[in-house]
């Protein structure tokens, strides 16, 4: 099986679930395929245009045709990215007939019912998402947020428990549809092999990058370094951001305290500073442990010290997973709006 998400974390949190279940598992930014049972490829076509990620699933899907019959698109469980668009280059490259999307993810009560998509028990457009920078919840109906999908084939039903996930899956599963969705619905087209349970590496001198507008509080008795308002406000001056306070032992945690601009260019600049900052003090400080918030962060950030393929140690938390990258670095990745887990 080979996976495709629209952001890292994403991807991470996919390998992460196939790991815990005893698959053999690899995770890959880009164009890389591998060769184990479930192959994770990350790409970062949430955070580029609409044209951008259309040319950028075609490509990737003429690459993996070849390589695997089975393939899940694993997308945002709130409702973000280009999802008609990414599902419709998608099936015109691989010969999918029809894509069933599923968002929800009842685990994390995350559901959708009578079309319309709740965290608990409030419409996602009455949430914290609805100040998202690139793509605010402005409806909780799904029709509403996805007009054209019906009449690109893809389907969109509801979904209130991982029992409704298993009859959707038993459905529609007839080998001409996609399925598309979050993470839930990924894991109940796994099996689960013989595994033994492996806890996370600790270590001192961490890294952490808080680049999320869902960030979880984080105590961990680490110096924090907020980005200053004139970098925030568009400055690219890294020296106006005081990180002097950075630990050799304990490390230093970089936040983004204010939410008040919003749009597409506010969050490429915050990601690539966050991106300029990371590659500074990685050379600098040498961290053993680089842990990330938020998936457009991350890839910024990876793609800056040119990390790109990374094994699978653990899972901390669902969605937060280990890896470690190929030059030994621990590396922990996380969905903004998911919580920590035990560190």
């Amino acid at each position: 099986m080979i996976v495709i998400a629209d952001d890292i974390t994403g991807a991470a949190e996919i390998a992460g679930i196939a790991f815990s279940k005893g698959h053999q598992v690899s995770l890959v930014c880009g164009e890389g395929v591998a060769t184990n049972q479930i192959t994770v490829i990350a790409t970062d076509t949430r955070s580029m245009t609409e044209a951008e990620a259309i040319a950028e699933t075609k490509q990737l899907s003429f690459l993996i045709s070849h390589h695997s019959s089975l393939i899940y698109k694993k997308t945002d469980s709130a409702l973000r990215g280009h999802v008609v668009a990414e599902l419709e280059a998608l099936m015109q490259a691989t010969g999918y007939k029809r894509a069933v999307y599923l968002p929800a993810n009842p685990s994390k009560g995350r559901i959708v019912r009578n079309g319309i998509y709740y965290i608990g028990e409030t419409p996602i457009a009455e949430t914290a998402f609805s100040y998202d920078p690139e793509f605010p919840a402005k409806t909780s109906a799904l029709r509403e947020r996805f007009p054209d999908a019906e009449e690109k084939g893809i389907i969109m039903p509801d979904a209130e428990s991982e029992e409704d996930i298993r009859r959707i899956i038993t459905e529609y599963n007839d080998g001409h549809t996609l399925f598309a969705g979050a993470a839930d619905l990924f894991s109940a087209f796994l099996t689960s092999k013989p595994t033994t349970y492996h806890p996370p590496i600790n270590t001192n001198n961490k890294l952490i990058l808080c680049g999320s507008t869902q960030s979880k509080p984080l105590e961990l008795g680490i110096p924090i370094a907020p980005m200053p308002k004139e970098i925030y406000d568009g400055s690219d001056d890294l020296s106006l951001w005081d990180t002097s306070k950075y630990d050799q032992e304990r490390g230093l945690i970089l936040t983004i305290p204010y939410t008040h601009r919003t749009g597409k260019e506010v969050a490429v600049h915050l990601r690539n500073i966050m991106a300029k900052m990371t590659q500074q003090l990685i050379k600098r400080h040498h961290p053993k442990q680089l842990i990330v918030e938020g998936g457009a962060t991350a890839w910024a950030a990876l793609q800056a010290i040119g990390w790109s393929q990374f094994v699978i140690i653990c899972q901390i938390a669902p969605g937060v997973v280990q890896m470690r990258a190929a030059n030994g670095t621990l590396v922990i990745l996380k969905p903004g709006s998911y919580p920590w887990g035990k560190l």
